[in-house]
């Protein structure tokens, strides 16, 4: 599953048009219910790994011709 960055704070607010829409391809930790899932992030990352279903998307490799 790749994270949604909106509405996301970063401490160095870069521009927004700049900014990717998803970030990396994360594993689902645990389902917590059918709306919410805990995702196993980095510890770098300063924001709760328990988040919303419509914050997630599931993670499609391009393939190249």
């Amino acid at each position: 599953m790749i994270l949604s960055t909106k509405n996301l704070v970063f401490k160095k607010k870069p521009v927004k048009k700049l900014t990717k829409r998803f970030m990396k391809p994360y594993v689902v930790e645990e389902v917590i219910s059918k709306n919410v899932v805990k995702l196993k992030l980095l510890a770098s990352m300063k924001i709760h790994p328990v988040v919303n279903v419509s914050r997630i998307v599931k993670y499609r490799k391009l393939v190249k011709r």
